[in-house]
């Protein structure tokens, strides 16, 4: 009885940190690389870096964006924070 009585909080804490911490942050991550994996050609996109412009060219691993003045700039996908508005005109 006193092994559970010691084990049981420990558990309980595992337990809360799981749903409370990983399991939330496990989402947010599937949901940014399925976003960086949907990018296409016209999606406007805000780089981490605070870069804003439209998705020119795609490759594998590689992103061009080209800003307001015309200038293309290549990043990689993971570098895409969120995409602001879609080729299509839907968010």
């Amino acid at each position: 009885m006193d092994i559970l009585a010691t084990i049981g909080p420990l558990v309980i804490m595992f337990v809360l940190f799981y749903f409370l911490l990983i399991r939330p942050q496990q989402k947010r991550q599937k949901a940014v690389n399925q976003m960086q994996n949907s990018l296409k050609k016209g999606d406007k996109v805000v780089t981490i870096g605070g870069l804003h412009g439209f998705v020119d060219a795609i490759d594998e691993d590689k992103v061009v964006i080209k800003c307001g003045d015309g200038s293309r700039l290549t990043y990689d996908r993971q570098a895409i924070r969120e995409v602001t508005e879609s080729a299509a005109g839907t968010v």
